[in-house]
């Protein structure tokens, strides 16, 4: 069949196994093939870290139960397969939080762990991989085995997360929960009016609330580049009645000249001017907060058949300021402006070898798949090089291998550990032969 990342720039033919449970998925990954197998869990990754074209891979969306749950404890074991939506919606009836989540509630708690997934609240509680307890990993010799972020299986874990499925194939494991009072924050949006004031009013908010991210608006030039909207929320004391946000569909395929300039600068201009300049505060369900786009299915297809490329960077604190203005400067200078643009302060180091976030800023933009795209993503690739940044592999399509290696230092750490527990290269996919990250 053939398999697409998010962004569906990108594709591949695959040899696709979908196991009903964990022994149908031993018997799929004992399977003799000569390409190599790679996991393709919810379907959330934009580029092409899940897909092995003329290879196989294994669909863990099946593999979807809760397995046991300590509501005193806040301690949940569940398969790979489960969404991050459903175990928030199970542990918010029970006041608790799923603790780092990412912009969807469809991505799996595999892939969660295995693009050691961040949120709004980065600064604050870190990423997924620091709420693992551990994880039955299927290793790629078909052994199964227990790994923990202590102990003589530390190095395998740190592997294993934000590892993008190359130390084999989580069957279950063990997250614990924050506690909560109620399924609501206490949600407050702020006009910015340039980067400037943009990075100034997330240094302040940083340091008072749990969430903090913003939307920037990409189109902008002059006096006001970087303008856009911050929203900052905490845990809300009480309920809401509010409803969690229906689910619309996408009812057709937008024709590739409707993501043009000209319409998405009308769109970034309303979307800015909708606000008051002296802000508002409201009291919102947390999914609906954490997941807005999760409201309209498959809104990917607003980009037309040939799709989009995202991209998504982090600077470090100190480079921030320049190379922020750098990237949006390249992003005006081209004409291709994205309505999806994200803002977001992080505060800690992933656990991973192969972990994004690093304390600083993190932008995230979306950009169709058209004649330019690749050479506005290696000048943005060339940026976050030079100001010590690092692109996100959950988001990649289109890094350069040279740039990878020097982005991420512990690359020598996870090859040592792949050469030890995959010598034959049973797990491969595209993202891993483009940038060479076997070597």
């Amino acid at each position: 069949m053939e398999l697409s990342g998010w962004g569906r720039a990108l594709s591949a033919e695959v040899r696709a196994w979908r196991p009903e449970r964990a022994p149908g998925l031993a018997e799929a990954f004992r399977a003799e093939r000569e390409d190599g197998v790679i996991v393709y869990a919810g379907g959330r990754s934009y580029g092409d870290a899940p897909l092995n074209g003329g290879g196989d891979v294994i669909m863990t969306g099946r593999l979807d139960r809760i397995l046991s749950a300590d509501w005193e404890t806040g301690e949940v074991v569940c398969e790979s397969g489960v969404t991050i939506g459903d175990l928030m919606r199970v542990a918010l009836s029970h006041k608790f939080i799923v603790p780092v989540s990412p912009g969807t509630g469809f991505a799996t708690v595999g892939g969660g762990l295995a693009n050691d997934v961040h949120g709004k609240n980065q600064h604050r509680h870190g990423s997924f991989g620091d709420h693992v307890q551990w994880v039955d990993l299927m290793l790629p010799s078909g052994e199964i085995k227990r790994i923990t972020p202590v102990g003589d299986t530390a190095d395998l874990f740190n592997a294993t997360v934000g590892g993008i499925g190359l130390t084999g194939i989580m069957l279950a494991m063990s997250i614990k929960l924050r506690r909560v009072k109620s399924n609501a924050v206490l949600m407050r949006e702020k006009k910015a009016r340039n980067l400037d004031e943009f990075l100034a009013m997330q240094e302040e908010a940083r340091e008072k609330h749990a969430y903090v991210v913003g939307w920037i608006d990409a189109t902008a030039r002059g006096r006001s580049l970087g303008r856009g909207i911050m929203e900052s929320a905490d845990d809300s004391q009480g309920e809401t009645d509010a409803p969690m946000g229906g689910r619309k569909r996408m009812p057709v395929e937008m024709p590739g000249y409707a993501m043009n300039p000209v319409s998405i600068g009308l769109f970034n201009a309303l979307y800015y001017h909708r606000l008051p300049f002296g802000g508002r505060e409201r009291q919102a369900p947390v999914t609906q907060f954490l997941y807005p786009l999760d409201a309209i299915e498959d809104w990917n297809r607003l980009y037309g058949k040939r799709g989009f490329y995202q991209f998504q960077c982090v600077l470090p604190e100190a480079e921030s300021a320049v190379g922020l203005r750098k990237l949006m400067e390249a992003i005006s200078d081209a004409g291709t402006g994205s309505f999806l643009a994200v803002l977001k302060s992080m505060g800690k180091w992933g656990r991973g070898h192969l972990s994004f976030p690093m304390p600083g800023y993190t932008l995230a933009l979306d950009f169709p798949h058209k004649p330019g795209v690749i050479e506005l993503l290696e000048r943005l690739e060339r940026i976050t090089l030079d100001h010590g940044g690092r692109i996100y592999l959950a988001k990649d399509g289109a890094m350069k291998a040279e740039s990878f290696a020097q982005m991420y230092p512990k690359l020598d750490e996870f090859r040592a550990v792949l050469d030890r527990i995959d010598p034959n290269r049973v797990m491969d996919s595209d993202m891993s032969r483009r940038l060479k990250i076997r070597g």
